[in-house]
């Protein structure tokens, strides 16, 4: 059958190429330029016209779309690539912490934290309300609740409401006078179930010693007076600034309807559950919205195939706001594995207590999540720390798989403790490892907080990307910040070296740098769902670029760890740089 005529075929050689018609607003050239592309060498111009890329290749073919309008960057040899990804990320509430008294995961000694928070408090950084609420404090405390408590409980601290937030987002520190506010003593801690008594601090006599876990930690959360709307839009605004400084143009937001007073663990969604969402359309109509979010709605653990369509609700709510889609759900199978906390659910018991951890979705009935989520085109992210969380998860998409064969790109996040028997079920499955790899490191809260109580065999295989990636896994790029730094660069230099301040963590488990490229761009945007708008330099798409102070590619890894971003562009502006 002939497909054209003659004639039409003659008039289509005689008009010129769409890509030669358009005339570019912007070109940059001289430039090392890594597309994104798999497979694609560097090259050495980008051509852009209405936010979209119209050509990459030679200088000699970009600057033939140039004309005395465009304006015209020569890179100089400098690095240009796609706009970075987070494919796991909590950027508003990012944006909250960094507003006031932030530990940033730094352990002072308990005297030098005590005249700390004074000073913030003085400075007037560390108050929500009445309540002093310190952000971002490390794991490493919480062994000494009680010494925390002979300081916090007395002379200016007894009737000072006092919350420490740990940097995980799942544990904290409150004293006397918050724990009395929040109503809870030794009375109410020995009527807990068996579970959430794990998730409390306390004596033999049941007193609180001030630590909480998830839930339990939720109740106490709750009870910070709530940051008022403009300080809420301020934190909005600061998460962006902040991701454009870093080259970072698109995220996942992982819990997106959930509010700051939100108890994640048991959380249930209603209509009125619309968390940061209101904040993203407001920066989207005042035109600050520079970065493609990828709202998650938080549903609940055990939630029924019935209970999505609450969610649908709310994303109706949102039907389109610009640069805001809504891939899917998040759901957590597990907590974390850092004592004392260890509500990740892990295959061997831990040492200390003899307990598998708390997994939070019901093995038996999950799957048929899964699959009411596929059903109305949504993926499903997991949040799965321990090993047994990991398979269970596997186990809930390997049910839909064999009900609908062709792979759903849903995804699992953290993975700190994978099983080897799923490391090819990743990629049997199409399911993406979202990794936080600026974690893969030997620290205080790897052999201090893990170490001694998870079995040798576990510990082997903590952040097991190369073992992901040989299996055939795609490896995608992920912070989840505010729990550590948002810089990509800090975690592809990690990935690499796996160094730390007390060693190498499983330095077999290493992937190179080029990997790292790949996770935060093309892979992360498969992750997020928008690999057909972004993610690659490629002609149709969108012209979230980057420009690098350094050759990325050639740089030792603490230098590329160093990694300055000159200027960032979202749809063909500059969002970021001195000239922005």
């Amino acid at each position: 059958m002939k497909r054209f005529t003659p004639c039409v075929l003659a008039a289509l050689f005689a008009l010129p190429s769409l890509q030669a018609m358009a005339a570019a607003d912007l070109v940059l050239t001289n430039g090392k330029v890594f597309t994104g592309v798999p497979g694609q060498a560097l090259v050495n111009a980008v051509a852009v016209e209405n936010g979209k890329i119209i050509k990459v290749g030679s200088d000699a073919e970009v600057n033939a779309l140039a004309d005395a309008k465009t304006r015209r960057i020569d890179l100089e040899g400098k690095v240009l690539m796609p706009g970075m990804i987070d494919t796991h990320s909590h950027p508003v509430i990012a944006g909250l912490d960094s507003l006031g008294a932030n530990l940033l995961d730094e352990e002072k000694p308990l005297p030098e934290l005590e005249q700390w928070i004074i000073e913030q408090d003085k400075a007037g950084k560390a108050r929500a309300g009445d309540v002093i609420n310190i952000a971002g404090v490390s794991s490493a405390y919480w062994e000494q609740a009680q010494a925390l408590g002979k300081i916090f409980n007395q002379g200016r601290w007894a009737d000072q409401p006092l919350v420490l937030s740990g940097i995980d987002g799942h544990t904290g520190w409150a004293n006397n006078a918050m724990l009395k506010r929040a109503k809870i003593d030794a009375a109410l801690v020995k009527s807990l179930p068996a579970n959430e008594l794990s998730y409390v601090g306390h004596e033999a006599d049941f007193t609180p010693t001030g630590f909480f876990a998830e839930s339990r930690w939720d109740q106490v959360r709750g009870q910070i007076p709530a940051p008022s709307p403009q300080v809420m839009l301020k934190a909005a605004r600061e998460a962006v600034r902040v991701n454009n400084q870093y080259g970072v143009t698109a995220w996942m937001d992982a819990a997106s309807n959930a509010g700051g007073g939100d108890s994640l663990f048991d959380f249930t969604a209603t209509e009125q559950s619309v968390g940061v969402l209101p904040l993203y359309r407001q920066l989207a109509e005042n035109g600050e919205l520079s970065a493609h979010v990828a709202a998650l709605m938080l549903t609940n653990s055990k939630s029924k195939p019935a209970d999505l369509e609450v969610l649908a609700k709310v994303m109706k709510q949102f039907e389109g706001v610009p640069n805001l889609t809504f891939p899917g759900i998040k759901v957590f199978a597990d907590g974390i594995l850092e004592y004392p906390g260890q509500t990740a659910a892990v295959i061997v018991p831990y040492k200390n207590n003899n307990k598998n951890g708390e997994l939070l979705i019901d093995p038996e009935h999950f799957g048929e999540l899964v699959v009411a989520a596929e059903k109305r085109g949504w993926i499903v992210h997991m949040h799965a720390v321990g090993d047994r969380a990991v398979r269970e998860s596997l186990n809930g998409f390997e049910y839909a798989r064999k009900l609908s064969p062709a792979p759903v790109t849903h995804s699992i996040s953290h993975l700190q403790l994978v099983n080897p028997k799923e490391f090819p079920r990743f990629a049997q499955l199409g399911v993406i490892a979202s990794m936080q790899l600026l974690w893969a490191t030997e620290e205080s809260y790897t052999v201090d907080l893990v170490k001694p109580y998870i079995s040798a065999f576990a510990y082997g295989y903590q952040y097991p990307a190369k073992s992901l990636q040989d299996a055939g896994a795609m490896i995608a790029g992920a912070s989840d910040w505010p729990v550590s730094s948002p810089n990509p660069w800090n975690a592809i230099a990690q990935a690499a070296t796996r160094k730390g301040p007390l060693g190498v963590l499983n330095a077999k488990e290493s992937v190179d740098r080029q990997t790292m490229l790949y996770a935060y761009t093309s892979n992360a945007a498969k992750t997020i769902g928008l690999d057909a708008q972004i993610g690659s330099l490629a002609p149709g798409k969108q012209a979230d670029l980057i420009i690098l102070d350094r050759d990325v590619f050639n740089v030792d890894e603490e230098a590329l760890s160093d990694t300055k971003v000159l200027k960032t562009f979202f749809a063909g502006k500059q969002v970021y740089g001195p000239d922005a």
